[in-house]
Order: C-alpha cells, then structure tokens, then sequence
C-alpha cells in the first residue's frame, strides 16, 4: 500500500542529507534548485492529471496510500519533487567532483541532430499516440531550446543523464512492475509505443530527460538572474 511513498522517500532521503556536504555545499542552491523543480512539477503535474483524466495512464490502488489530489495520489505528487531533487543532485555533485569531463560543443550538436533525426520522425508517424507524440514533442522543444540559448548545460547533462538512469531505472522499473505482482503506474499501450526496457515505456527515459533539463535550465536562468 506504501510502495509508492516508500520510492519517495529513499530516492529523496540521501541526496537530501548530501546536500550539507561541506565541500559541494549543495545547499546553497536550495533557493534555485527548489524554484525551479516547483515550475517544473506545474507543469509536468498538469499535464499528469489530464493524462490520467484521459486514461493515458492509471495509478494501480494497491500500492498507493488512497489520497487524491485532482485524481493523481499523493505519491505522484511527490514524485515531481523527490526524484528531480535527487536527480539534479547527482548531476551537480558530478559537475563538481569531475569538472572537466564534458563534451565539446560540437559533440552535443552531433547527439542534438541525431535525436532530432530520429524523433522528428516518430512524432510524425505516431502523431495519434498522445504519450509518444506528446512527450517527444516536448523534448524536441525543450532540447531545441537548450541548445540555441544554454548550450553548456548539455555538455555535462548529457553524460549525468546516463548516470541518472541507473537509479531511474531501478525506481522506475518498480513502478512499471519490476519486482512485484502488478505494476504501481498502469499506461495504455494503445498511446504509446509499445516499446519497453524491461517493462519501462520508452517514452519515459524521453520523459525524465526533458523534465530533469527542464529544470536545470531554470536553475541556470535562477542564479544568472541573482549575480545581476
């Protein structure tokens, strides 16, 4: 009944008390880091309740606690600020323990183009699969985006969101119903692609991708506001 908030919470929890270290002091991001994953949770919560609405997913009762807000449990609420938190934290804590391993510029050009290449595509030839169109448009836009104004964002993202994935993919693979009877988020396949790493949608890694860059680049938008 508590699997769910259980996922939370350990997802949350170390990151969370890492984020005194004395030497990263990740704490005094707190301001931006919490601004930011507060507008990005909106809108990626907006967008849950009408998919949930719509029935592009549904949350399974046996592994949530029964509270709703607007359709969507408690624990999903939650998702939109544990994960990003602990997500953002990794990247920042490898952007300061490995300074200087980054792509160059014209090596997140090459990966923007491919994703672009193949995804463009997609979104075309799936445009009536509202989790698979949908969620690769917005990539397309938030990636666009990025590359055009904070490029730099993407020259150590690109390498964090590979480690992010490993916890991702463990959590995430949970909820999708690794490990347990029935999966915690069920998705109607007729809106998606079919495709699954392991029982993880695809679309979700395109999904975590755009919601973590999302929020860096709020963050970079933050502290550059601040330091005028």
């Amino acid at each position: 009944m508590y699997l769910y908030l259980i996922l939370n919470i350990a997802s949350f929890l170390i990151p969370f008390l890492y984020s005194f270290e004395s030497r990263m002091k990740y704490i005094k991001r707190w301001k931006a880091v919490s601004v930011s994953i507060f507008i990005t949770a909106v809108f990626f919560i907006i967008w849950d309740i009408i998919f949930t609405k719509i029935g592009v997913w549904n949350f399974n009762p046996r592994y949530h606690s029964g509270i709703k807000f607007f359709g969507l449990p408690i624990e999903e609420w939650l998702f939109f600020i544990c994960i990003p938190y602990s997500s953002i934290f990794i990247h920042f804590a490898f952007h300061y323990f490995y300074p200087k391993v980054s792509l160059s510029d014209k090596t997140v050009r090459i990966i923007y183009w491919i994703l672009i290449i193949v995804l463009l595509p997609t979104i075309i030839l799936h445009y009536n699969q509202l989790y698979t169109a949908i969620n690769y448009g917005v990539l397309v836009l938030v990636l666009t985006y990025t590359v055009f104004k904070v490029p730099n964002i993407l020259n150590t993202f690109f390498i964090t969101f590979l480690i992010v994935l490993i916890p991702f993919s463990l959590v995430n693979g949970i909820l999708t119903g690794s490990f347990i009877d029935e999966p915690v988020v069920i998705y109607n396949n007729a809106e998606n692609l079919g495709i699954r790493l392991g029982t993880i949608p695809i679309e979700d890694i395109g999904y975590a991708f755009t919601m973590l860059l999302m929020s860096l680049v709020l963050i970079k938008k933050i502290e550059k506001n601040n330091m005028k």
